[in-house]
């Protein structure tokens, strides 16, 4: 059934790659991968393989392919992605020897790319489970293990219907989950090597701190002044906060919303009444002094951006789900989200130790915020437990490389 499943997928996907861009992308950069495989492949190397779906599990995956790197550059690494959001923004990543595309999952495909390959171990970053792949790897006995994997009751290993297909599980070496959960759930069918070591993105959220810019146009732009920073953000996030901080002048603003196409931004620009907003692309030293409101019309700033905030606001939650969380913790200050949050564990952690605030409409927002206002004493406990919550969580990198034994 896999496999027929498998091949109807590929059908899909040849029929929409010629009426969707991104899927042209991953069909073509999937057909491509094998050719690109035959010319870069050091046949006199050892190539630790990892795999991403996207975007978010490199960034769960990068503090492991980096650490490795230093500590053992007699192996070279090879990057594959399944999606184009992780290899159009990550194909030029230095930290890899060669990078692309994953082929779909049949025999055929799998066969072929492990022949071209022959990687002396293999690391699938969070939710990665394919099926041929993961056999194969088991017959030619190469150790795979399963990083910040993280499962839940209702997936299809712990339903009856999915009982064959949890038999994948079994082609694992080791798996590193994030939760006691996890460990239960896998000790309930049978999988007993698992550790609990946590989720490597608290290890990355501190490098990319370390790492942080400074931004002398935002530093000016926001002095001494009381500053909310909102990222990630879309229409609903921005229908709840601009109009509270329209009211408090006293505070200055940095938006930085998710998609930054020119209606967004004027839709944005609309709502701001009165104040005096500059974007970011336009922006100098002198004319940001006296603004208001500051919008970032780029990429590439936001996890440094949280660095001025006193207050910051992670979008997402009134939409599909909050985006990243952690950027914002790890600089010791309160994060405010949206209820669409229960899938995300760190959130749930934030929320726990009270460094996260979750609100369900507009009267929770301004609830939060007057209350910061009125106690500064919750505003800095809030702060400080965002902070540690991250700094108390990292080290899950230092716990998969001493357990792996690489030769």
């Amino acid at each position: 059934m896999y496999n027929l499943g498998i091949f109807l997928y590929l059908i899909g996907v040849a029929i929409a790659s010629h009426f969707n861009e991104k899927v042209r992308k991953m069909w073509r950069g999937e057909r491509d991968a094998i050719r690109v495989l035959k010319e870069k492949v050091d046949p006199n190397a050892q190539y630790v393989w990892f795999h991403a779906a996207s975007l978010g599990e490199f960034e769960q995956g990068r503090p492991l392919m980096e650490q490795l790197r230093r500590e053992h550059p007699d192996y070279k690494i090879l990057l594959t992605f399944f999606s184009p959001s992780g290899y159009e923004v990550r194909k030029n990543y230095e930290g890899a020897d060669i990078i692309c595309y994953l082929p779909l999952d049949t025999i055929v495909n799998a066969r072929r790319f492990l022949r071209a390959i022959r990687p002396v171990m293999a690391f699938f970053i969070k939710y990665e489970f394919w099926y041929n792949y993961l056999h194969i790897l088991k017959h030619r006995n190469v150790p795979v293990y399963s990083v910040s994997s993280i499962f839940r009751p209702d997936q299809i290993f712990f339903k009856w219907y999915g009982r064959q297909y949890a038999h994948v599980l079994n082609c694992f070496t080791h798996f590193f989950v994030q939760n006691e959960v996890s460990k239960q759930l896998l000790a309930k069918i049978g999988i007993k090597d698992v550790s609990i070591v946590g989720d490597t993105r608290f290890d990355r959220v501190l490098q990319i701190k370390e790492a942080a810019k400074q931004l002398p146009i935002v530093e000016a732009f926001c002095q001494q002044s009381k500053v909310f920073i909102a990222g990630s953000s879309w229409q609903p996030d921005e229908d709840i906060f601009i109009p509270y901080l329209n009211a408090h002048p006293d505070w200055k603003m940095v938006i930085a919303p998710h998609v930054i196409g020119e209606d967004h931004l004027k839709q944005i620009m609309d709502k701001l009444e009165g104040r005096k907003v500059v974007r970011y692309t336009e922006a100098t030293e002198e004319n940001v002094k006296d603004a208001d409101v500051l919008i970032i019309d780029c990429f590439g700033l936001l996890s440094s951006i949280y660095h001025y905030a006193t207050v910051t606001y992670v979008g997402g939650g009134f939409g599909v789900g909050i985006h990243n969380t952690l950027e914002a913790a790890v600089w010791g200050v309160p994060v405010i989200f949206g209820p669409n949050n229960q899938r995300f564990q760190e959130a749930q952690g934030l929320k726990a130790c009270g460094g996260g605030l979750e609100i369900q409409n507009a009267d929770d927002f301004n609830h939060v915020m007057q209350r910061f206002l009125d106690d500064p004493q919750s505003l800095e406990k809030a702060s400080k437990e965002a902070g540690d919550f991250v700094k108390q969580r990292a080290g899950a990198t230092d716990r998969v490389l001493s357990f792996v034994q690489l030769y």
